[in-house]
């Protein structure tokens, strides 16, 4: 504990760090609880000299407007789908990588390397994997399409073709792609942690279960997972989280238009909602949906938390 008449010190020393979450963290959010409840607020009108009155017309606004229920659907199915399978994935990943020892940390690597490369960059690679590149006339006039590498494994397997993110695409298509590269992308983090934690448990239980010989698949549900539930529980809050906060990867494979060249918007999201009111100057909109979006992601991971207390075992 730091002498009181030391403490002067501290606080200078802390000072510059004070200073920027003052500016850039607590103003931004106190300000946005401000333009949130200001109706109609606009930032041009704003610095224009307009006064605006208090009240929750933002907010009605937000849950009237005919894309809000459309992103709200994108967001909790992306955010429903995504964090149990990717969480499911990692568990067994990381337990496969913590029994094999040669070449593990080599491994590792390969796996975690995904989590340091641009999102855009790898949505575009995906993009690149199950666009229908073009179309051309063959020898006898007939139309043959250049696919994806995704398109041609199908191919190859005996399928045909699936249109996933083109023109004339299913909404269907669409999700699995969106489903696909963001299980794919939130991996890495997750066997990372996970396999930090099976790594911290101690040998004894695995050694008492051998000389009972007990069976792997009982290893694994009785001491594994009980073990590793603390593990588990933070990346199925922080996985929930980052889910309804999802909006690059979507960028990433469909660009700005957040949905295929016939229905622009429609795998749109909450964040994009927010950005979409920020580009129409509706300052007062964007700052209700953020905080609309805040409540559904204190709601869930409450949720979360209150599950954890009954299902964790530290």
């Amino acid at each position: 504990m730091v002498d009181n008449k030391q403490q002067w010190k501290a606080w200078i020393y802390l000072s510059p760090a004070i200073v920027l979450l003052l500016i850039f963290t607590v103003w931004p959010i106190f300000n946005t609880v401000r333009m949130a409840f200001l109706e109609n607020y606009s930032g041009l009108q704003a610095a224009g000299g307009k006064t605006f009155e208090f009240g929750i017309q933002n907010f009605v606004k937000v849950v009237k407007y005919r894309k809000f229920v459309s992103c709200l659907k994108n967001t909790v199915i992306l955010c429903v789908t995504t964090v149990p399978i990717s969480t499911l994935l990692a568990l067994l990943i990381a337990v496969a990588l913590n029994s094999i020892k040669p070449l593990q940390k080599i491994l590792q690597t390969i796996f975690f390397l995904p989590y340091v490369t641009n999102s855009i960059a790898i949505g575009m690679v995906f993009a690149a994997m199950f666009n229908i590149v073009g179309s051309f006339y063959g020898t006898e006039n007939e139309i043959v399409v250049t696919a994806g590498i995704v398109n041609n494994v199908i191919e190859f397997l005996g399928g045909k073709t699936i249109n996933w993110i083109n023109y004339g695409s299913t909404y269907t298509a669409n999700m699995i792609v969106m489903i696909v590269y963001i299980v794919w992308n939130a991996l890495p983090f997750k066997i990372l942690v996970l396999l930090g934690g099976l790594q911290s448990i101690n040998k004894q239980y695995y050694d008492a279960a051998k000389v009972d010989s007990t069976p792997r698949r009982r290893v694994f549900t009785h001491i594994t997972v009980p073990l590793l539930s603390p593990m588990l529980a933070y990346v199925i809050i922080t996985g929930f989280i980052g889910g309804f906060k999802e909006y690059t990867s979507i960028v990433g494979i469909f660009g700005e238009n957040m949905g295929p060249a016939d229905d622009a918007g429609r795998l749109n999201t909450m964040v994009g909602f927010i950005y979409d009111a920020l580009e129409t100057n509706s300052q007062g909109r964007a700052s209700a949906a953020a905080l609309i979006l805040f409540g559904i992601i204190l709601v869930v991971t409450m949720i979360n938390t209150q599950v954890s207390k009954k299902r964790v075992h530290y």
